[in-house]
């Protein structure tokens, strides 16, 4: 019998998974697999959530308009050119269905976000790596991709999982590069946790030209992953693109009263910021003395790298910190098979992480 068919290149994509979020039993168990907030969300976020409980039965506002202010407030942007989503990941779909077609391409770095890939696919489209250079996005190397084709370049700064970054200046000479009609998409879902004085997260670019879109999330730093919460800040004519295909009530109520109620409560976010730079200096200063390499993370988690040997390999040590009750990520879908990614924990479950390495990687 005849059956429906997708379209060409649909059945050629893996489907993303995400981190592993449990362990066999018999431990407590700490997740740092998914880069989540190590002190959750805020108590005056999940107060909004609660009480928003006895609005169920009605529909959201479909603008978010309450939600949009409050982002403009926060970030001293136009919320007009503010669209939200079901996380940032809703906004990178939605500019790729958008700009992307069949024939067509799209540009990241080799060790960029899966999501970008699975998207240009998703619209019959190519998705092209560009090589990095000490684990960090290199622009030229970029550019020598792009071509008559590429319609968007995706930068994810800084990025998961290496948690490098490029300077504002760096990023803005990849715009200054580009073709006007190709759309430069920065993925900032980590610019929280960025201190460093040579960065932007990318509003001002936004606001210079009319290809450059910011996309953000409400999942990290936040802490409100599971309500699935972000945005993207566009130009103008990029902005009513989006609102013409987006979901017609995309963000939930509950969701937009515990956004407003996070981007108001900016005292924890410093917390939570406080909490990754001191609990991530930690850990970098444990895993150098056990000898084990690491990309400097300017995010909150670290991509550590291993042995090439059959006891302290990557697989090797991530099966055995999961048979103790730590989840870490494994790198294989990003082409980082001798490394794992390990979020910034708490403060017990970082202590646990390197009690475990410490067994397999003892000091002198």
């Amino acid at each position: 019998m005849p059956q429906p068919t997708p379209r060409p290149g649909i059945l050629n994509i893996s489907p993303y998974v995400g981190g592993l979020s449990s362990a066999p039993g018999g431990h407590k168990t700490f997740k740092l697999s998914s880069n989540e907030s190590a002190l959750g969300a805020s108590p005056k976020a999940r107060a909004a959530y609660e009480g928003a409980a006895s609005a169920l039965h009605l529909y959201p506002d479909g603008a978010a308009a309450g939600l949009r202010e409050m982002i403009g407030e926060t970030y001293s942007i136009d919320p007009a050119n503010i669209v939200c989503g079901t996380g940032s990941g809703d906004i990178l779909q939605l500019l790729t269905r958008a700009y992307v077609g069949e024939g067509d391409n799209i540009v990241q770095s080799d060790h960029g976000f899966l999501l970008y890939a699975l998207a240009a696919m998703s619209c019959g489209a190519d998705a092209r790596s560009a090589k990095e250079t000490n684990l960090t996005a290199d622009v030229d190397a970029m550019l020598e991709l792009v071509d008559g084709r590429t319609r968007i370049v995706f930068l994810a700064n800084p990025n998961n999982p290496t948690g490098t970054y490029l300077s504002d200046a760096e990023v803005r000479r990849l715009r200054e590069e580009l073709r006007d009609d190709v759309v430069l998409v920065i993925d900032a879902a980590y610019a929280e946790y960025m201190e460093e004085a040579d960065y932007a997260a990318g509003e001002r670019l936004v606001e210079e030209f009319d290809n450059v879109v910011m996309t953000r999330t409400f999942s990290k730093v936040y802490g409100l992953a599971s309500l699935r919460l972000g945005w993207g800040y566009c130009p103008p004519a990029i902005a009513d693109i989006l609102n013409r295909i987006r979901g017609p009530f995309n963000v939930s109520g509950a969701a937009q009263a515990a956004g407003v109620a996070a981007l108001g409560d900016q005292a924890f976010v410093e917390r939570n910021r406080a909490h990754n730079r001191e609990e991530r200096d930690y850990l970098q200063l444990q895993l150098g003395g056990m000898g084990l390499a690491f990309a400097p993370s300017y995010a909150n988690y670290l991509l550590v790298k291993f042995p090439d040997d059959k006891e302290g390999n990557a697989d090797a040590v991530g099966a055995f910190l999961l048979k103790n009750g730590v989840i870490v990520r494994g790198m294989h879908a990003y082409k980082l098979g001798e490394y794992l990614r390990i979020s910034i924990g708490s403060r017990e479950a970082n202590r646990r992480l390197i009690d475990l390495l410490k067994e397999k990687f003892p000091r002198d």
